[in-house]
């Protein structure tokens, strides 16, 4: 009991100074407080893409565990914070990290100072869901195909011509260097710090180009108000299947999407990560899970801690190429 009431004044200080980032909450079954407790940091507040994964993965191990799992939004620094919580949590199972790419991998090559390796900080879980990038223009651009889109840039280039994306390092940034690199064009880069930022202008005509997550640009393509061009993805988009993808214009390697997967600190017994790992495979491989999954603007992408690994491992070297020949240095 006196743990309890530790714990409660401790969170109801913590929210009074403002230094939590989001409520905790959990799915069902038993009481917040009960011990014992288990956790999934999610990097980014409560409402999005991120979110909704958090709480799916959370239900399917609350219900194939018996366990109680809670959800706690930890959002900044590109998803850093979240990871240095993990990476700091004793491996005990207890604690463990919806990551994305950012975390896994390219966050290493794009801020001076994490607290955690991203390659020996984790025991990689299971891999979870992908969202593709959409690349789309004003409706005055003058191209209004993808390879039309590639000979203009060419033959304007970056003197006359750039693209916006919600801030440096988010995965429509680093996906347009990735084109380019592929395309032989060079764009100016605006990075605006905010979707919401990017896409007023972008819509008033002030930003003629801009690469971003699919589901926060898809219902402006669908109205008119923007054209869209092309997916990241290798295939098409089960949301805008008349939407060719990057792929299908003779960059047949080309994919690049953003990710999530479950982590676990370095050091959690292996046998736990496999136990993890396959509850977790099992449930996002349900017609309910991806229905849920698809219905927040994701696709479902289950994969055990091996695919993970392998997966981590070929993202770490295409994306440490792409950031090297960007010039792109830590901050």
């Amino acid at each position: 009991m006196a743990k309890m009431l530790r714990r409660r004044t401790a969170i109801a200080a913590a929210l009074a100074a403002g230094t939590l980032a989001a409520p905790m909450r959990v799915w069902s079954k038993g009481n917040y407080f009960a011990e014992p407790a288990y956790r999934i940091v999610v990097p980014f507040a409560a409402g999005g893409i991120a979110d909704c994964l958090g709480h799916l993965v959370a239900q399917i191990l609350n219900e194939s565990t018996g366990s109680t799992f809670v959800i706690e939004n930890w959002s900044g620094r590109g998803g850093n914070l979240s990871a240095e919580i993990v990476a700091k949590a004793r491996p005990d199972g207890r604690t463990l990290l919806l990551g994305t790419v950012g975390t896994a991998v390219t966050n290493q090559f794009l801020y001076k100072n994490i607290s955690y390796d991203c390659e020996l900080s984790f025991a990689p879980v299971a891999l979870v869901a992908e969202v593709t990038n959409l690349l789309v223009v004003h409706p005055t651009f003058p191209a209004r195909t993808f390879a039309e889109f590639v000979d203009y840039c060419r033959q304007h280039g970056r003197e006359e011509l750039q693209y916006g994306s919600p801030g440096r390092g988010a995965a429509g940034h680093l996906t347009m260097e990735y084109l380019q690199s592929q395309a032989g064009i060079k764009l100016r880069h605006v990075p605006y710090g905010s979707r919401s930022r990017m896409l007023r202008d972008l819509l008033a005509g002030n930003l003629p180009i801009a690469m971003d997550n699919l589901p926060a640009c898809m219902r402006y393509a669908r109205s008119g108000a923007l054209r869209a061009l092309a997916v990241s993805s290798t295939a098409r988009w089960f949301a805008a299947p008349d939407v060719p993808s990057i792929a299908e214009h003779g960059y047949p390697e080309f994919d690049s999407s953003l990710w999530w997967y479950i982590a676990a600190p370095a050091g959690t017994r292996l046998a736990h990560v496999r136990m993890l790992s396959d509850r977790i495979v099992q449930g996002l491989k349900s017609e309910v899970a991806i229905r849920r999954i698809r219905n927040c603007g994701a696709s479902e992408r289950p994969g055990n801690t091996e695919e993970l690994a392998r997966h981590i491992d070929a993202e770490r070297a295409k994306w440490s190429r792409v950031i090297e020949e960007a010039h792109l240095k830590p901050q």
